[in-house]
């Protein structure tokens, strides 16, 4: 079968819910994928950042192979040998009392939304049904009803009303109207908030603004909840983006690089004053906390610290930025971002947007994917190295020069 096979077959049976770009993948390792012509590629994307410790890394596969044949499932209707470990792994890692697994990170979001809300009416005591949650333009949480009912992108939120109420929606990176949010209703419960907006383009507030959010939440009692599931896990140069501005979350989200790519697994960390509000029978997932994921959650973390990712990430995202500022061409309009999670945003020439640039990098060997069609995301596995760096900015400079 060809590319094309592929992608008919897709383009027939599966829902359009997605615009990919016109390569078949079919075999990774590292930082490289394959497609199923045989043709190498840097991948640029690393699965939205949950392939942060490279793909099929044998430490995780491995893991997840040995437990596979052991087992799978046990739903959370009884005790398995393998999430007590983790969930001692995990908060001791992050330090905090309680960890609520889950699979995605929309499920993630949902659990810390529902974890806020219960701690509004039985800690803070909120009058029932009327906590609200404080959430910024331009944010990307996940899919659910609820969740694109604090959206404010057209295409999430178009035709899947009516919306879920509960939700205040203030401008990004904008203390001053965090803080008119927070005073002017007694009812608001927390803030939830990306410490870098990833599917909004890369957007790296000002210095500061986390650390400042924090100490508002604080001062009117309301819970900082962090959504890390991009961010986190060593990405942005620190195990946490919040750990840029020494911020601890009261509730903090994780997701994708949990498994390192080959598992859904998410997570929900808090403390018990948080955490035990919820009683058995609130709220749960058959799949949630299966020892397949214990297993894996736990190799991807000592990946990420063994192999010392953060840094890697940290060192290697100053010389993404500094050879990409360099760069002479008309098309890029701004370089920016933290770490290795990175952007350019694109200016359109000749008719040519960021979807041509991606076309061009694609046949010259590298794949990366537009967001917001004028912005382009770059966000390699962590474990690039220097040289395979310059190689793949290389790729990218050329492909930018053919449309001069």
């Amino acid at each position: 079968m060809t590319t094309q096979d592929y992608i008919n077959l897709e383009d027939k049976y599966g829902a359009h819910n997605y615009h990919p770009l016109p390569v078949v993948l079919d075999r990774g390792e590292g930082v490289y994928v394959w497609d199923v012509e045989g043709k190498r590629y840097f991948d640029f994307l690393s699965a939205y950042s949950a392939v942060n410790q490279g793909h099929c890394h044998p430490k995780i596969v491995g893991a997840l192979a040995e437990q596979a044949r052991k087992l799978t499932l046990t739903s959370r209707a009884f005790y398995n040998s393998a999430l007590g470990d983790y969930e001692k792994y995990i908060t001791e890692y992050f330090g905090y009392d309680k960890v609520l697994p889950m699979n995605s990170g929309a499920e993630g979001d949902e659990t810390a939304l529902k974890l806020c809300r219960k701690w509004a009416y039985k800690v803070k005591g909120i009058p029932e049904n009327q906590a609200k949650i404080i959430a910024c333009e331009g944010n990307f949480h996940g899919r659910t009803i609820t969740i694109i009912s604090m959206s404010t992108d057209p295409d999430a939120r178009k035709d899947f009303g009516p919306y879920t109420p509960g939700f205040t929606i203030i401008p990004y990176n904008d203390l001053e109207a965090l803080e008119k949010a927070l005073t002017s209703d007694p009812n608001i419960a927390g803030f939830l908030v990306e410490p870098i907006q990833g599917e909004a383009g890369v957007y790296v507030p000002d210095e500061g603004y986390l650390k400042q959010a924090y100490e508002l939440c604080k001062k009117h009692n309301v819970l900082f909840i962090a959504d890390e599931v991009q961010t986190g896990l060593a990405r942005t140069g620190k195990l946490l983006a919040s750990d840029h501005e020494g911020v601890r979350p009261d509730i903090l989200i994780l997701g994708k690089a949990l498994s390192g790519g080959v598992y859904p697994i998410s997570a929900v960390l808090a403390d018990d004053e948080i955490m035990l509000t919820i009683l058995p029978g609130e709220h749960g997932s058959t799949f949630g906390g299966n020892p397949l994921a214990a297993k894996v959650a736990v190799a991807a973390l000592e990946v990420i610290k063994n192999e010392n990712l953060a840094e890697n990430a940290a060192r290697l995202g100053e010389i993404f930025r500094k050879k990409m500022n360099s760069v002479k061409s008309d098309m890029i309009e701004l370089v920016r971002g933290k770490g290795l999670l990175n952007a350019v945003v694109v200016r359109p020439r000749n008719g040519k947007t960021a979807w041509d640039v991606c076309l061009t990098m694609k046949d010259n060997g590298l794949i990366a994917k537009p967001t917001h069609d004028h912005i382009i995301r770059f966000a390699p596995p962590l474990v690039i190295t220097e040289e395979q760096l310059y190689e793949a900015i290389e790729i990218i400079k050329k492909s930018f020069a053919e449309f001069e």
